[in-house]
């Protein structure tokens, strides 16, 4: 992974305004996650299948020590299936106290774009779903898609809230 210099208009923007992320692909889509959120990046290892989980959660694996749950961001996102390749990475994060793993086609690299530069998603947006983004950046040659991790983990029954 190699860090790119900041994107945008570097002088314009204060030091809250830039943002650093982790990009990385899954099918022909690019996406960035806050690099704060981000412990490591890891290859792919063997995922120990746990029953009666959500379809786009793997299942766990140890991490020295921790047994941390895998999430394939392609079952997430709706996106077809494909198999592992050489490039295939768990990005690791943590989101308060939980640590979670997601699977990705390809790390990137480690990007600073100026938050000026982002917008929010269209109100349509196809071939993703449009509830799990932050925001659109937009690159000099492309458009980066920010994810929101937190709606990401959450499953159907995390999202009932109990009414008072």
């Amino acid at each position: 992974m190699e860090e790119n210099n900041q994107i945008g208009n570097p002088g314009q923007a204060g030091a809250g305004d830039v943002l650093q992320l982790v990009s990385f692909n899954i099918a022909n889509e690019e996406f960035g996650v806050d690099i704060l959120n981000v412990q490591e990046i890891n290859r792919m290892v063997d995922i120990t299948r746990v029953p009666n989980v959500a379809h786009f959660i793997r299942g766990v694996i140890n991490l020295r020590g921790k047994v941390i749950p895998i999430i394939d961001l392609r079952a997430r996102l709706n996106m077809p299936p494909i198999e592992h390749g050489t490039e295939t990475r768990i990005v690791v994060v943590e989101l308060g106290n939980n640590i979670i793993g997601f699977i990705v086609d390809k790390v990137n690299e480690v990007i600073r774009i100026n938050k000026d530069i982002t917008e929010p998603p269209p109100a349509m947006v196809s071939g993703i779903e449009a509830e799990y983004i932050t925001a659109i950046g937009k690159l000099e040659d492309r458009l980066l898609i920010l994810l929101d991790l937190k709606r990401i983990i959450k499953t159907n029954s995390d999202e009932e809230e109990p009414s008072s």
